[in-house]
């Protein structure tokens, strides 16, 4: 997309409508064209608009709108995907400061929050009304909700307790050129017209800006919680054990695998053999009522699948089990520049995926480091690199590791999303019919093409 208006008459304009919420420092420019995916746009954009409040960004939408500029909404910038990334000539849309818990309702176990609030902050006030909003993804503790929403987020807790979009009620919208929207329902339920509210959700910025959330929310949960650390001779052996549990019907709430190149890289950064020579950790947690006979029963499984176990109740142990996990990518990104990519497979399908990632690294001679939400076959190969561009052989290796995961009954994201760094393999998941109805689906709700431009879908040549 190409404007005919210059950029001074353009930041003008958002001065006007916009006063004091308008920013053009240079080094505040430059940080929008990063995410935590390492991938970086070539230049600069044009501004940062800083909305407060639903009318900020009405008014941001109207003028990209009139003056026909690409707009960029952004949260914490805590993505993986490049999905918020802004390029040369578009406006960013901050909704950091849009950060206010509207309202929580424990008779109807529902918050409406505004999009900038953080995961962990909102959990920390929920707490006291003995509530709490289940999405757990890593960056719990700097991610918006609006992101978690906007990207369908995920995380360690998704087997039991599901992702976003099980998570979410209703949505404020506003539109490309605009208008303001409700979708969804207060009420559990709810099913008239079509489902927008769900299409909304994991629309990655590119059908409208979500400026209000009705959230779901669950009682805390009561009762001791067990855990169970897994250490064992291969990943397969891992994965197989994982695949066991989900088997036998058993329900954990955190579900964990982390390979040997993993637990390497780990060791490294520790200074100590942490892991005792092991060639696969598994971490499992169980909460509620029968967390004790649950985790007992995974300790059996794990040890049938040729694992050493380590079983406690003790909060301390269980921090340092669960630290084991949480420090993965840390040590990771201690070695060089990191691509954490994210695939997802069947469950009882993960051990063949570790072999074909195997297989990966030896045809291209790569280390693929992986981490693994074992509860729901979503996994995290990584590849780490020195250097500001990400290597060929590595983009080569990624997408036949994306192919593979589709020919195993898979998909090319679990939880983050498409943005930038999958858009080259979309259709070959989506077949063309679909991809060309979402295309339109995106038309229709965009037709001058300012929301979120290049992201997701390949920008037409």
């Amino acid at each position: 997309m190409t404007t005919t208006h210059s950029t001074t008459t353009i930041i003008d304009a958002l001065e006007t409508a916009l006063p004091g919420h308008v920013d053009t420092d240079p080094a505040l420019l430059d940080s929008m064209t990063v995410d935590r995916s390492g991938h970086r746009s070539p230049g600069t954009p044009l501004a940062v608009v800083n909305a407060a409040t639903i009318e900020d960004v009405q008014a941001a939408c109207r003028l990209a709108s009139e003056f026909q500029v690409p707009l960029v909404t952004r949260g914490a910038g805590t993505g993986l995907a490049g999905g918020a990334i802004a390029s040369p000539g578009e406006i960013v849309l901050s909704l950091t400061g849009m950060n206010r818990i509207l309202e929580v309702s424990p008779e109807n176990r529902l918050a409406v929050v505004e999009p900038g609030i953080l995961n962990g902050a909102l959990n920390r006030a929920l707490a006291g009304h003995g509530l709490w909003w289940a999405p757990d993804p890593a960056s719990k503790d700097i991610s918006t909700v609006g992101g978690n929403i906007a990207m369908n987020a995920g995380g360690l807790l998704c087997a039991k307790y599901g992702v976003t979009r099980e998570a979410v009620l209703a949505l404020k919208v506003v539109l490309a050129d605009g208008r303001l929207i409700t979708v969804g329902h207060r009420t559990v339920k709810g099913v008239t017209g079509f489902d927008v509210c769900a299409l909304m959700i994991g629309s990655e910025g590119t059908l409208g800006i979500i400026v209000e959330a009705t959230l779901k929310l669950l009682p805390l949960v009561e009762g001791e919680v067990a855990t169970v650390g897994g250490f064992f001779g291969s990943v397969e052996d891992a994965a197989a054990a994982s695949s066991a549990v989900t088997a036998h019907g058993l329900v954990p709430s955190i579900m964990e695998l982390m390979d040997g190149h993993t637990i390497t890289a780990m060791e490294r950064h520790a200074g100590t053999a942490v892991f005792g020579g092991a060639g696969a950790f598994l971490l499992v947690q169980c909460d509620g009522p029968d967390a004790r006979a649950t985790a007992e029963r995974v300790a059996e499984l794990a040890v049938a699948a040729g694992g050493r176990v380590e079983v406690t109740t003790d909060p301390v142990e269980a921090n340092r089990l669960v630290g084991l996990r949480r420090n993965a990518f840390p040590a990771l990104e201690a070695m060089g520049t990191m691509l954490v990519e994210d695939m997802a497979v069947p469950r009882d399908r993960m051990a063949d995926a570790f072999a074909e990632i195997r297989r990966i690294e030896d045809k291209y001679d790569v280390v693929i480091p992986t981490t693994c939400h074992a509860g729901d076959g979503n996994l995290h190969p990584s590849f780490v690199y020195t250097g500001d561009e990400v290597p060929e052989k590595v983009w080569a290796a990624a997408g036949e590791m994306f192919h593979t995961a589709l020919d195993l009954g898979g998909t090319l994201s679990g939880e983050h999303g498409i943005g930038l760094l999958k858009r080259t393999w979309l259709r070959d998941e989506l077949g063309d019919d679909q991809y060309e109805l979402q295309l339109g689906i995106k038309q229709l709700f965009d037709p001058l093409g300012i929301l979120n431009p290049g992201k997701v879908f390949v920008p037409e040549s």
